[in-house]
């Protein structure tokens, strides 16, 4: 059945909005971190890849890091392994560290290239041991508990930090037209493991592929004020304003500082991005008003 006039005007008018976008993108790099209920509802699973390889097909060329959190969770608790948290990090011993690899290394992340494949692309799944991508260490939290006397180191075992990037590996990958999907997981010089937070990981990897933009992908419309709206445009220095008022606050405040040290970095603009939205990426690449936060130096046109 043919459209109808109203339809093909729409139609029409979606196309001519992305056309400005597309051109201005094309040969670009864009890091998506992906992760939330986008990573766990079917039909947002099957819209993420589609607007993955909708970029690819227009010239961009997507880098995707996910999480995988709740399927680390859930396979730990099928085998009884107690899940603890300090602080909101995962306390990740010997044992753990072996689910969180093969969660992440293993089933997420070849989940994420099947689904790519699905929509028409080609995808290579790795970790950060692959080619050595993320050089790690361990993450050491100080804790300034009201209780404790006086600040203590807390180890909470295989859990890392970025010490750097080695992009060899992802320079191959996109030249060969692959998508990487990398799989947070770092070593160290010794070739111990780390669980590494991905929105981290993304961060690190948009800066120094010079990446155009940095999309954080989450379960929330954006970032709030105090009155519960969503804010976007906003520069570097509107961003530590807000921190520093408590408007940005709680679980928010980790991602936040992510995209803020993204674009200090030289990442000319970063997203946060609300995942339960199908099609959230294209729609904040290709659109004008976007289903997100963005965020960039100020010094953008």
């Amino acid at each position: 059945m043919p459209l109808s006039v109203e339809q093909a005007k729409s139609f029409a008018s979606v196309l001519s909005e992305a056309l400005p976008y597309i051109q201005k993108f094309t040969g670009k790099t864009v890091v998506v971190k992906y992760g939330g209920n986008a990573m766990t509802e079917v039909a947002l699973k099957t819209s993420f890849a589609a607007d993955i390889v909708m970029m690819k097909l227009v010239g961009i060329n997507p880098i995707v890091v996910h999480g995988g959190g709740p399927q680390i969770g859930d396979l730990l608790k099928k085998l009884n392994i107690e899940s603890q948290f300090h602080k909101g990090m995962r306390v990740t011993d010997g044992q753990t560290m072996d689910v969180v690899e093969m969660v992440l290394g293993g089933i997420v992340n070849k989940e994420i290239v099947n689904l790519i494949h699905q929509a028409g692309g080609s995808a290579i799944g790795i970790t950060g041991k692959d080619g050595r991508l993320i050089l790690a260490k361990k993450m050491r939290v100080r804790d300034d508990a009201p209780e404790v006397q006086a600040s203590e180191i807390v180890d909470i075992g295989h859990v890392g930090e970025v010490v750097s990037i080695d992009t060899r590996v992802l320079d191959t990958l996109i030249a060969s037209d692959f998508i990487p999907v990398i799989a947070p997981i770092g070593v160290d010089e010794k070739g111990q493991s780390y669980n590494i937070n991905a929105d981290l990981v993304a961060g690190k990897i948009a800066e120094v592929t010079k990446a155009e933009k940095l999309m954080l992908l989450t379960n929330v419309p954006g970032l709030q004020n105090k009155e519960g709206q969503v804010m976007t445009g906003l520069t570097t220095e509107q961003i530590k304003d807000f921190i520093a008022d408590g408007t940005i606050s709680g679980g928010m405040l980790p991602k936040i500082r992510c995209a803020l040290e993204a674009v200090q970095g030289g990442v000319l603009a970063s997203h946060i991005v609300d995942g339960r939205v199908a099609h959230a990426v294209l729609l904040e690449i290709f659109s004008d008003t976007g289903v997100g936060t963005l965020i960039t130096s100020g010094e953008i046109e």
